[in-house]
């Protein structure tokens, strides 16, 4: 009996011992007070009543979720230096209608300040046209006094060997009128080309009156309308595309020799748009 007593008793104490435990291994839910539910583990008195949380691994650690804020649509580079100009007037108008101080102030800080981003833009302009060529005009048309004296003396000699070879395609109609005071002083300049380039040259008289330098000449029936020049303004001159058989206006008015031979040479020789 003394036995069977004593193995009731050490069963009760085992059973009694495991009241805790089981305890410890149930979860609870709690609520916080952010509105979460937290998975409360462990014992009751030491997690549930004391809320010792996740430091005393009473509660799964929250993850932190980041909130994703919404896209915020960036503003156009164009509105903004729009905005910049629309606030910088803003501030004039108010500073000359309203001369204090204060507003006097602000206008000019803001000026400075646009000042000094526009000064930076010039600098970051000019370095990044010295750190790639395929930028930079001036390696085309120099503007310094040593380049534009080298490009100039090429391009003299490129011109005078396209003009020397002018005459096998084209000819210069001269229009001129025996009135003309212009008309006699650019009709020796145009006979000095002519002639140094082998140039063939037909004067046409729009009035029908002589011309002392081009005896030769032919009388206007039409020809001035039907070269595309416009009234009857004088002296002009027409390039003559024999292979084409277009005309090309080369101008009006009293032009210096270098003057008549750089047009020929760019009408002839030059593609629009790529000498600028």
């Amino acid at each position: 009996m003394r036995k069977v007593f004593g193995s009731f008793m050490a069963a009760t104490l085992v059973a009694v011992s495991l009241l805790p435990m089981a305890a410890t291994a149930q979860n609870t839910r709690d609520e916080g007070d952010d509105g979460l539910i937290r998975v409360q583990q462990g014992d009751d008195f030491y997690c549930r009543e004391r809320q010792l949380g996740t430091w005393f691994y009473c509660e799964k650690p929250k993850v932190e979720t980041a909130d994703t804020p919404q896209a915020v649509a960036a503003v156009p580079a164009a509105q903004q230096l729009k905005a910049i100009g629309e606030h910088l007037e803003e501030l004039k108008a108010r500073a000359i209608l309203q001369p204090t101080t204060e507003n006097v102030s602000e206008y000019i800080e803001f000026q400075r300040a646009q000042l000094d981003r526009a000064s930076s833009f010039a600098d970051v302009w000019r370095r990044a046209i010295w750190q790639n060529p395929e930028l930079d005009y001036t390696l085309q048309r120099p503007i310094n006094t040593v380049g534009k004296r080298t490009w100039a003396a090429g391009r003299t000699a490129e011109r005078d060997q396209a003009l020397a070879a002018i005459s096998e395609r084209y000819g210069v109609f001269y229009f001129f009128s025996s009135s003309c005071a212009a008309c006699e002083v650019f009709s020796p300049i145009m006979k000095g080309v002519a002639d140094r380039y082998g140039m063939t040259v037909m004067a046409v008289s729009v009035d029908g009156g002589p011309n002392a330098v081009f005896p030769r000449y032919l009388v206007d029936t039409g020809q001035f309308q039907a070269m595309g020049m416009g009234g009857k303004q004088v002296p002009a001159l027409v390039l003559f595309d024999t292979v084409t058989k277009q005309p090309m206006p080369i101008g009006y008015g009293v032009m210096a020799a270098d003057e008549v031979m750089d047009r020929i040479f760019t009408l002839t020789n030059i593609e629009p748009g790529s000498d600028f």
